[in-house]
């Protein structure tokens, strides 16, 4: 500070000359003039001295202030001051640097949390109490079907219980919310925990549909099941059809050609008796090896096919049928080139599967239609779906209807949706179905 110094021990010396040299002309000379031109000397050199002061303070309030709105481009100007305020300069730059290091490593931190964020396969939200979002990453605009989201209130048209859910949620809740999106049916589980950003509480919660695991856990359920019944069963009933054959044919070589009329009667009720638990065995042994099929569905053989070409065969397959019970079928490919990639046979099995019952509920009912539907999703999967104008599902079978054995049908085995869901489950895909009472039926296949 020595400049600094200088300056003001010079400035300070020829304000205290000017007035000595005005007391010294009023008091020898008794001139007015030239004590008032003294006094004006002096005042303007106060002025001059509080300036040069006051410029390095406003120097340093300006750097302050450029490092408390991140302006990390200023510099110190020092020039003339003195070597002290060369360090000073030195000093304010190196901790501008720091400054802006730091702040440089803030915003890759963030940068990259939030491309972790933005890419993570997991719905995220995070909102305050009265629902406005302060995030929401690119798998819940996804999800939830939004290309952005101000206030957690709009999804109401999306799902009025998965607001409710979000806005009555805390930190450590779970809860799983059934939607229904059009054609497709979501399950999502929600998880909540909260945090405090600027004096604010925000809930930020996880989203995920797992719609997809609960099908591959229920099918991983039943198949263990039906194996150990079918194996049990079979166990049991094998040998009983087997004795009961032969006993059959052991009474038929025994039965008497003459004797009492008695006795041929007890032995042609025996005989019939044995008849009956052969044939009933039988059938059991068959019911049984049906749902053996349950737990040996074959690997599909991936394939690139067009639809079309799918669609062009079921609809030959079935032309007299729909003909025979007056139902009319339409097709809509949404692009007439749409391929897929799957097992075609295993595919045509499924649809197969699917118009048989779209038939059966449509028979006798005026203004019967069917429709075959293959497109692209808002999610951007392929999508085929097989609608129907019936009766619909009941609401408390719906949920039941994928359930091997459970059946509505008078002479229905019970397996063939399950079995269909699971042909979908190995194409990494899945099965479900949609129903208004008295309008329509969707079943949707999603690749």
């Amino acid at each position: 500070m020595r400049g600094f110094r200088v300056q003001c021990i010079l400035r300070v010396l020829f304000i205290a000359g000017t007035l000595f040299a005005g007391v010294y002309g009023v008091t020898v000379y008794g001139s007015l003039l030239l004590s008032g031109l003294a006094a004006v000397l002096t005042v303007g050199q106060v002025v001059g001295l509080i300036r040069f002061v006051d410029r390095t303070n406003r120097e340093l309030s300006r750097l302050l202030q450029a490092i408390r709105y991140s302006d990390f481009s200023q510099a110190f100007h020092a020039s003339g001051l003195g070597g002290s305020f060369s360090e000073l300069g030195q000093a304010f730059t190196a901790v501008m640097e720091d400054f802006r290091k730091a702040r440089a490593e803030k915003e890759e931190h963030v940068l990259y949390l939030n491309t972790v964020i933005q890419h993570i396969g997991i719905g995220l939200l995070a909102y305050q109490q009265h629902g406005s979002i302060g995030l929401i990453n690119n798998a819940a605009k996804r999800l939830l079907r939004v290309p952005y989201l101000k206030n957690v209130r709009a999804l109401a048209d999306f799902s009025g219980e998965l607001v409710e859910t979000l806005l009555r949620m805390h930190a450590g809740d779970k809860a799983l919310v059934k939607v229904v999106d059009g054609d497709e049916l979501l399950e999502l589980v929600i998880y909540a925990t909260e945090f405090r950003l600027h004096g604010q509480l925000y809930t930020l919660v996880s989203i995920q549909d797992i719609q997809a695991e609960l099908e591959e856990k229920e099918i991983q359920s039943w198949q263990k099941l039906v194996s150990v019944l079918t194996h049990e069963i079979m166990n049991s009933i094998t040998p009983i059809a087997s004795m009961a054959d032969t006993a059959n044919d052991l009474l038929t070589d025994i039965m008497p050609n003459g004797g009492t009329d008695e006795a041929v009667e007890t032995l042609g009720d025996v005989r019939m008796a044995m008849q009956t638990i052969a044939r009933r065995s039988q059938h059991l042994v068959h019911f049984v090896n049906a749902y053996r099929s349950l737990t040996r569905i074959p690997r599909p053989n991936l394939s690139i096919f067009p639809i079309q070409k799918l669609f062009d065969a079921l609809e030959h397959l079935f032309r007299s049928s729909l003909e025979e019970a007056g139902i009319a079928l339409d097709v809509s490919i949404d692009p007439e080139e749409l391929d897929v990639t799957a097992d075609p046979e295993l595919i045509e099995q499924v649809l197969i599967n699917l118009l048989k019952n779209a038939i059966e509920a449509l028979r006798d009912r005026p203004g019967a239609r069917i429709t075959l539907i293959a497109r692209m999703s808002a999610r951007g999967r392929t999508v085929v779906q097989v609608r129907d104008s019936g009766p619909g599902i009941p609401p408390e079978a719906i949920d039941r209807i994928f359930i091997p054995f459970y059946t509505t049908k008078k002479e229905g085995s019970g397996i063939g949706l399950s079995l269909s869901r699971q042909i979908m489950r190995q194409h990494g895909g899945a099965l479900s179905v949609v129903s208004e009472p008295d309008l329509r039926t969707t079943f949707t296949l999603r690749f």
